[in-house]
């Protein structure tokens, strides 16, 4: 996430389309450690029927100088078809899922049911002390979510990353 200290921050949602074969992932991530930039959402999926090519979805933060970089070093890998900021080429389309586990009893667990119904997450798991949640949307409404279940017994969170795709007839 971008640094509050520093208004010269952005948080960037970058796509990447590259060759679906062994090695990729690690020069990408690669690229990313040795020059110092954090990750702080990734995915990787399959696109097209044959399997041959993948989007990376990474989403990280820095300057603006800072995101151009990362993505004309991206841009310069060999597996690399196209690189895009979603973030700045347009609107965008930005989702993720989670899993959160909340443990609890009586009032805790009524009130637990009660904010779920409101951020419209769906009950996957329960047990007579337990539910796990499942929840899907903007990173900002699955935060939310999280820390209204701090105080209700949050035991558990796992998420996806983000999942993002350009809006309109726009691709990469």
């Amino acid at each position: 996430m971008p640094n509050p200290s520093d208004p010269n921050e952005r948080s960037a949602t970058i796509s990447v389309l590259v060759d679906n074969e062994a090695g990729v992932l690690a020069r990408v991530i690669g690229l990313f450690s040795g020059r110092g930039y954090n990750i702080d959402s990734l995915t990787v999926a399959p696109v097209d029927a044959a399997g041959q090519r993948s989007r990376i979805n990474v989403v990280t933060s820095g300057t603006s100088m800072v995101i151009e970089q990362i993505k004309a070093q991206l841009d310069r890998l060999v597996p690399v078809h196209r690189v895009a900021d979603l973030t700045m080429d347009g609107p965008h389309v930005a989702r993720e899922l989670a899993l959160v586990k909340v443990i609890g009893t009586g009032e805790q667990r009524v009130e637990a049911m009660r904010i779920a119904d409101t951020f419209r997450a769906r009950v996957v798991d329960t047990t007579l002390g337990s539910f796990v949640f499942e929840l899907t949307g903007a990173t900002e409404k699955i935060d939310a979510f999280i820390e209204l279940m701090r105080d209700l017994g949050l035991a558990e969170v796992s998420r996806s990353g983000i999942a993002a795709l350009s809006r309109g007839t726009n691709t990469i």
